[in-house]
């Protein structure tokens, strides 16, 4: 995993360079600070997938391209199997598999989310993107933290919320919980 980390770091400061952008540019594009920028590029610091998005929607570039070094080139359709999509380990607490990867000028990020339980009474930390997200359980129960509320998702559930608002998933009932997500 760390080795795909600093290949993606690697990319993505490729990119940045040929665009004439700065880490700090990048930096105060995202709303995070030069240091935790410069981590996610030197493949210190896992990236969250929310953050690879809006980092290839400002480098103008498919997510695909950061993910997987090669160019998208799909444009009519792009089938992903079970199992098969791009493994995004970006966040401890959240393993997502990219599903159209290949596709090329998405308007949308496809994955299947699978939370892990916890065992801490804690709520899980949060994070905003820009943009909406919709989220459908297939498996599991889910906890969503979203601005100040909590909502019990089963499977066969789902939502639509603004993804600028600080939100976060918790597995329930001891068991893992799988959701699909589209990231808009």
């Amino acid at each position: 995993m760390k080795e795909k980390m600093k290949e993606i770091g690697l990319r993505i400061t490729e990119l940045r360079k040929l665009s004439d952008l700065e880490v700090q540019d990048m930096a105060d594009y995202l709303k995070i600070s030069r240091e935790t920028y410069q981590e996610y590029e030197d493949g210190e610091k896992d990236i969250p997938a929310s953050i690879l998005f809006e980092i290839a929607h400002k480098l103008q570039v498919d997510m695909g391209l950061l993910l997987t070094g090669e160019e998208t080139r799909m444009h009519i359709f792009s089938v992903t199997r079970r199992g098969k999509g791009v493994e995004v380990g970006r966040r401890k607490q959240y393993q997502y598999e990219n599903l159209a990867e290949k596709f090329i000028h998405k308007k949308a990020e496809p994955f299947i989310v699978t939370v892990e339980p916890k065992d801490a009474e804690n709520k899980p930390s949060t994070n905003s993107h820009p943009g909406q997200e919709f989220n459908y359980v297939l498996d599991g129960v889910l906890k969503i933290y979203i601005h100040d509320n909590e909502i019990i998702l089963n499977e066969g559930d789902s939502i639509f919320f603004d993804s600028s608002y600080e939100h976060a998933m918790e597995a329930l009932e001891n068991k893992p919980a799988r959701f699909l997500a589209v990231v808009m």
